[in-house]
């Protein structure tokens, strides 16, 4: 017998609980039920002291990846539902889903791709992130990897994003070694409240703005995942802003990989 349909949660709801420091999960991915869950110990990233190892900063230097943002966001969330070998069950339930799209469509949540070209020199999504973001917070839900450190590079790219748009607290909710190793530190939740109350007040601008200050030398290749991203669902006008992105410094003297790297490492 199947679960009663339950509605997406409210954005109205989200945001109070964000703002409260309390967020969603589900037990499985059939669930039609969420838990709140407000954790006695916070991860988060501070913004200064993100760690790049040196193969990573070669690897982001490099443009193994074309970054973007916000052009696949269902894509990424249902990337990062899916089962891995690790774990084989998620706390993405179809209503978590839902849920978080009627956030990204009030421009509260948001994704952070990567892609590779793929078989006949179509882009393919190998990687990415996603997360809600309200005044200069953002709290990462999710990440996914499909090549090696494609997960770190989005990690990567939205910490210079955040920073170039004047955000100060990247939440990470639970520590893990991966984001031990990248700079990733615990307080207490009362702590964390604490800079979410300090984190009030708005950015100087939002994370797509700061994507194109660094991502001019993307012209082709982001052209390219627009398109695939727009054909898979994507936020209208997604084209429409890569051709403003890629127009921005097209002439500039270096790759978007090295503006990122120069960008974390000014104040490291």
């Amino acid at each position: 017998m199947h679960a009663p349909h339950r509605p997406p949660i409210p954005v109205e709801t989200l945001l109070l609980a964000y703002r409260s420091g309390i967020f969603p999960m589900a037990d499985k991915r059939e669930d039609t039920e969420v838990f709140w869950v407000e954790p006695r110990e916070r991860a988060i990233i501070p913004l200064d002291r993100l760690h790049l190892s040196k193969s990573l900063k070669k690897v982001i230097r490099a443009d193994r990846f074309t970054v973007t943002v916000d052009r696949a966001f269902e894509q990424v969330i249902r990337a990062c539902a899916e089962p891995r070998p690790d774990h084989p069950e998620t706390w993405i339930s179809e209503r978590i889903v839902q849920s978080y799209l009627g956030l990204h469509r009030a421009g509260h949540a948001h994704s952070v791709e990567c892609w590779q070209t793929g078989p006949g020199g179509w882009p393919q999504l190998v990687g990415g992130l996603y997360g809600v973001s309200f005044d200069r917070v953002f709290c990462g839900e999710s990440m996914f990897s499909r090549v090696p450190d494609a997960s770190k590079v989005a990690l990567a790219w939205l910490v210079a994003l955040m920073r170039r748009a004047g955000m100060v607290l990247l939440d990470c909710q639970f520590m893990t070694e991966h984001l031990r190793s990248m700079g990733a530190a615990e307080l207490a939740q009362a702590d964390y409240r604490r800079l979410l109350e300090r984190a009030a007040g708005q950015p100087r601008f939002g994370l797509g703005m700061a994507w194109r200050s660094f991502s001019s030398g993307y012209a082709a290749g982001a052209a390219g995942a627009a398109g695939v991203a727009a054909g898979a669902g994507a936020a209208e006008g997604a084209a429409d802003g890569f051709a403003e992105g890629s127009a921005l410094g097209a002439a500039g003297p270096s790759s978007p990989g090295k503006r990122i790297v120069q960008s974390l490492t000014q104040t490291s």
